[in-house]
């Protein structure tokens, strides 16, 4: 009976660690895009604050994530901090193409 509980236990952390980390890749990827648009508007401090909202949510959720959708947040990441350091230069142009690559990468961590 004590293993019967112990497998339930460890299912039930299992998954809710997989929903954690869709909730934050779901976050990161909400920010992100809010970032682009404001990008292609020339607005780079505005895409830097969405771009480190978008960085937080991403890493909280790289953390328990597993598998392709941890691959994906990793690249996400590295995608918004380019974004975060082009656009703290006010290169908003190129800040913007890094937000899109971390936008696809956060749609494919979301599958």
């Amino acid at each position: 009976m004590k293993n019967y509980k112990a497998i339930i236990i460890s299912a039930l952390l299992f998954a809710s660690a997989g929903v954690f980390a869709e909730e934050h890749a779901a976050g990161a990827l909400k920010h992100a895009e809010h970032a682009v648009t404001h990008g292609k508007a020339g607005h780079a401090p505005v895409l830097v604050e969405h771009a480190e909202k978008a960085l937080d949510h991403a890493k909280t959720g790289e953390s328990v994530a597993t598998g392709e959708a941890k691959t994906h947040l990793s690249a996400g990441i590295k995608s918004l901090e380019d974004s975060i350091a082009h656009g703290k230069q006010n290169h908003a142009e190129i800040a913007t193409k890094s937000a899109e690559e971390a936008v696809e990468h956060l749609k494919a961590a979301n599958l």
